[in-house]
């Protein structure tokens, strides 16, 4: 499908994950731009900076919020002349999920998506790869950094040490831990901003994307999300899981798979969606 039909958005916004910065979409902005659309992918606030001076001055975004960076990426959707595709990966997936049901975008695609509140999964690789966080309140308030061997367990579990390694260094940026304690316990807070209304009859076609082997948002996670929002609503809500795929299934190798499959059900969808 053309995006110069008249259906079909030609902006496509992605939002990245905790530990991440939208570097770890590189191949994908670069892809999506070679079929003509036009790519965003903004930073979370305080974090447009070179990832080296990331990890060594993480004073910009130490208190950062997750209804800060949602805000921040709905007024740059609306700022758009016409809705666009909406993806995310991680918490950026859970943002996704959050802006589609506020009525933005056209399609959205949520890619091992954290859990909004009501998806009570806890995997026990869940806590472990939160542990680097979560083991003291205290970072609540500043950005924590990941070392390789908790993002080789919770990222790249599935690539060789190598591979693993050069994603590490290439990608891995501090965490703002607020952002992961307010996930953790958004089932205990009825204000948390880490919530939709499942019952939307109105918001965008949603596909939730799993990787079958992720530690981080397990596939049973992402099931449960899916299922969730299908029992709810009427609105389109589809799920689609590659096996043996890690955490960092948008950039390990076999991405361009994942990336194509989850355009390529945006486009359609919002074709199938769209009024006659």
């Amino acid at each position: 499908m053309s995006t110069e039909e008249s259906n079909a958005p030609n902006t496509i916004v992605l939002i990245h994950g905790l530990w991440l910065t939208s570097l770890s979409w590189e191949n994908w902005i670069e892809r999506f731009s070679s079929r003509g659309y036009q790519v965003l992918a903004p930073e979370w606030p305080g974090m447009d900076a070179d990832i080296e001076e990331l990890r060594k001055d993480t004073s910009a975004f130490d208190n950062l919020g997750i209804e800060e960076i949602v805000d921040s990426y709905e007024a740059i959707i609306r700022d758009l002349d016409t809705p666009p595709i909406i993806m995310g990966h991680s918490f950026g997936g859970a943002f996704t999920e959050i802006l589609l049901d506020r009525g933005l975008g056209a399609a959205g695609v949520a890619i091992d998506s954290a859990g909004v509140r009501g998806v009570t999964k806890l995997p026990f690789s869940t806590l472990r790869s939160g542990f680097p966080i979560l083991k003291s309140p205290a970072n609540k308030h500043r950005a924590v950094p990941i070392t390789f061997p908790e993002f080789h367990y919770s990222f790249t579990n599935t690539m060789d040490d190598e591979e693993a390694k050069e994603a590490f260094e290439r990608y891995a940026a501090p965490g703002p831990g607020g952002v992961l304690w307010e996930g953790a316990f958004a089932n205990f807070n009825p204000h948390t901003a880490l919530q939709v209304d499942f019952k939307n009859e109105d918001r965008a076609p949603l596909l939730v994307i799993a990787g079958g082997s992720d530690h981080v948002e397990p596939a049973s996670v992402q099931r449960q999300a899916s299922k969730r929002f299908q029992r709810k609503s009427t609105a389109i809500t589809d799920y689609k899981e590659f096996p043996g795929r890690s955490h960092f299934l948008i950039g390990q190798e076999g991405w361009e798979e994942i990336a194509d499959y989850a355009l390529d059900w945006a486009v359609e969808h919002v074709k199938a969606s769209a009024p006659a």
